[in-house]
C-alpha cells in the first residue's frame, strides 16, 4: 500500500475571519501576490488528475486548509468530490480532511462531509473569553457561539471532528481553565498548536515562549494524566505522539522527525510548496499545470528546502531526549527553545517517567 497526501488551499489566503495572530495572513503578506483567489475548475481537475495517476494500490488523502477553505464555496467541494469519485481507480482509497474556522458549518456542508466521510478539524481557541478575543469576523464580531453551534451540527450528523486550539502566550497562563473547558464540552480529540510570531516580528505579544510552553504543559499534562489513570481518556496530539515514541513508535508528526520531509501544499493557482509554514515565493517548487508531483518532488527548490539546517539550542548537545525531540520543527522551534533554554526539555524532565510507564502498558 502506498500513501499520498495533498494539502490544498482552495481559497488561497482569503478568509471570513480576522484572527489577531493569523500566521497565514503574515505568510501571504510576504509574497508578491497576497491572494490567488478561489481555485479555478481547470486547476481543480488538473490537481486531481495528477494525484490519481498512481497505478499501485494507494491511500490518497486530500486535505483542505486556508485561509478559510469554505470560502471557496460548497460548489467547489461538490465538483471536487464528484470528480474524484468519477475518476479514482478501484485500487485507490480516498480520504478527506478539512481544517475550518467553523463559521460555515451549516446543514448542507455537514451533509457533504457526512457523505464523503470528511475528518473535520474545527479551530476553537478554548473557552469563550479567550476565543472571542482572538477570533473575530471581519466586522469585529465574536464567533464562539456560531462555532459551538456548528460543532453541535457535526455531532448531529455523527461526523468525525477534532478541536484545534492555538496556544498563545495569554492562553498558556490558564492551563486548568482550558483543560476544564475541554472536559466540560466532552471533546475527545484535541490538538494544541503553538502561536507563532510573524516572520519579521519575534516580539509578537501573542507568541508562545519556551518558558510559557513548559509551564503550561507541566500543569496540563498533570491534569490529563490524572483523568487517564481513571480511564477518562482525551486524545491530546502532543501526548499521544510522545507516549508512542517512548514505546519506540516513529513520530507521527512531521515536526518531531528532526528533518523536513517533502510535502505538497497546493495554492489555489496550482503552485506547490514544501510546507504550510513556507508558502513563500522563494520556496515555489513548481505548478501542477506544468509538472507532475513526481517532478515537483525532485525539483531543485524542494531539495534546497529539505537541505536547510534546523535551529539548535545549547542544551541539544547533551539532551537525553534527543531521540524524542529530534530538534523539532524548524519553524515552530522558536516557541520550544531559545539559545540557552529549552521548554520542551523542561517539560519532559518532569513527566517523561509517567509517559514511559504509560507507553509500556500499551498493547
Amino acid at each position: 500500500m502506498e500513501y499520498y497526501s495533498y494539502l490544498i488551499k482552495p481559497a488561497s489566503s482569503l478568509c471570513n475571519l480576522k484572527c489577531k495572530y493569523c500566521f497565514y495572513h503574515d505568510v501571504s503578506e510576504h509574497r508578491e501576490v497576497i491572494s490567488n483567489g478561489v481555485m479555478s475548475d481547470d486547476t481543480l481537475y488538473t490537481l486531481i488528475d495528477r494525484a490519481l495517476v498512481v497505478e499501485n494500490e494507494a491511500t490518497i488523502t486530500f486535505a483542505f486548509q486556508g485561509g478559510e477553505p469554505t470560502v471557496a464555496g460548497l460548489d467547489y467541494f461538490v465538483k471536487f468530490t464528484d470528480y474524484v469519485s468519477l475518476h479514482k481507480k478501484s485500487n485507490q482509497t480516498i480520504q478527506y480532511a478539512i481544517q475550518t474556522n467553523g463559521v460555515s458549518l451549516e446543514e448542507e456542508w455537514c451533509q457533504l462531509f457526512k457523505k464523503y466521510h470528511f475528518l473535520v478539524g474545527v479551530s476553537l481557541d478554548g473557552y469563550r473569553e479567550n476565543h472571542d478575543y482572538f477570533r473575530l469576523t471581519n466586522a469585529n464580531k465574536p464567533t464562539f457561539k456560531t462555532i459551538m453551534t456548528g460543532i453541535e451540527r457535526l455531532k448531529k450528523y455523527q461526523i468525525d471532528y477534532n478541536i484545534l486550539t492555538v496556544l498563545s502566550q495569554p492562553l498558556a497562563k490558564h492551563p486548568e481553565k482550558l483543560y476544564r473547558f475541554f472536559k466540560e464540552q466532552k471533546f475527545k480529540y484535541v490538538q494544541l498548536i503553538p502561536c507563532l510570531p510573524g516572520l519579521d516580528n519575534e516580539k509578537d505579544p501573542y507568541k508562545l515562549t519556551p518558558q510559557g510552553f513548559a509551564k503550561f504543559y507541566k500543569i496540563f499534562y498533570r491534569l490529563w494524566e490524572a483523568d487517564y489513570l481513571k480511564g477518562d481518556y482525551m486524545s491530546v496530539t502532543l501526548f499521544d505522539n510522545l507516549i508512542l515514541m517512548f514505546k519506540g513508535v516513529p513520530p507521527q508528526q512531521c515536526g518531531m522527525l528532526g528533518q523536513c520531509l517533502p510535502q505538497y501544499v497546493i495554492e489555489s493557482n496550482g503552485h506547490v510548496y514544501p510546507c504550510d509554514f513556507y508558502v513563500l515565493d522563494e520556496y515555489d517548487t513548481g505548478n501542477i499545470k506544468d509538472s507532475s508531483f513526481a517532478e515537483i518532488r525532485q525539483s531543485k527548490a524542494m531539495k534546497d528546502f529539505l537541505a536547510q539546517p534546523h535551529p539548535q539550542c545549547d542544551r541539544c548537545v547533551e539532551c537525553k531526549f534527543k531521540n524524542i525531540c529530534h530538534g523539532n520543527c524548524k519553524r515552530l522551534s522558536i516557541t520550544y527553545f531559545d539559545q540557552h533554554y529549552c521548554g520542551y526539555q523542561d517539560f519532559l524532565e518532569e513527566h517523561y517517567q509517567s509517559m514511559a510507564k504509560i507507553a509500556q502498558q500499551l498493547k
